[in-house]
């Protein structure tokens, strides 16, 4: 998981570096300060991977513009029951290895307000945007699990389940969207990347391990119950 994670952020590099030459390629002098935030950061390894990414390329333009090294403000973002003790050891060794950067981070679900308007100049989401606000509520009225363990129930409600979901998904998405309107900076870039599949068919593709391990877990939360 470790490896796909960082394998998925490094795609995300030539889209990071595009949008920061976008942002300090305007033909005027270079801003004093940007502020720069990962939402669903998680911990590990691959924290702060994202935001490295971001001071180097911030680093190289200012190299290439012949101007003074911008001051960077980065802000790591995930839910209040992240590991944050590992992220801020993490946050304060890159710190010290950077010059003119400032770290801190920031608990709450960016499905809320995280980040005063017009704050951010650069907000990045790698794999996470498919972690909903909440589970929809119609199958939560009507007790309907997102897996069944009944092979014969799970094909008769896939498309029910299916639908519910993407419906909460666009809910989500939408107020992500419209919260980061308010969040970013005139000019600010957003750069987020999602898994997603080429077919309407939920077979298709790369889900049949995701089968067995999703009828182990759904058996262990039976057993809870």
């Amino acid at each position: 998981e470790t490896r796909l994670q960082n394998a998925e952020q490094n795609k995300m590099r030539p889209l990071i570096e595009e949008a920061i030459a976008d942002l300090l390629s305007t033909g005027a002098s270079l801003p004093r300060s940007m502020v720069v935030a990962d939402l669903g950061c998680s911990s590990g390894p691959n924290a702060l991977t994202l935001v490295s990414i971001c001071v180097d390329a911030i680093r190289s333009q200012c190299l290439r513009s012949r101007q003074p090294p911008v001051e960077v403000c980065i802000f790591l973002n995930d839910l209040p029951d992240n590991d944050f003790n590992m992220v801020v050891k993490s946050l304060v060794a890159f710190q010290q290895s950077h010059r003119s950067v400032v770290t801190g981070v920031m608990p709450g679900s960016f499905y809320g307000r995280l980040f005063t308007s017009g704050s951010l100049h650069l907000a990045c989401s790698a794999n996470s945007l498919h972690w909903l606000s909440e589970a929809p509520e119609e199958l939560r009225r009507n007790k309907i699990p997102a897996y069944d363990i009944d092979e014969h129930v799970r094909r008769e409600r896939r498309r029910v389940v299916i639908g519910a979901y993407a419906r909460q998904f666009r809910k989500d998405f939408t107020l992500f969207l419209e919260l980061g309107a308010i969040e970013l900076a005139a000019g600010g870039r957003l750069v987020a990347s999602l898994a997603g599949r080429r077919s309407e068919e939920p077979a298709a593709e790369f889900t049949h391990a995701w089968e067995s391990v999703a009828l182990v877990l759904s058996e262990m939360a039976s057993k809870v119950h």
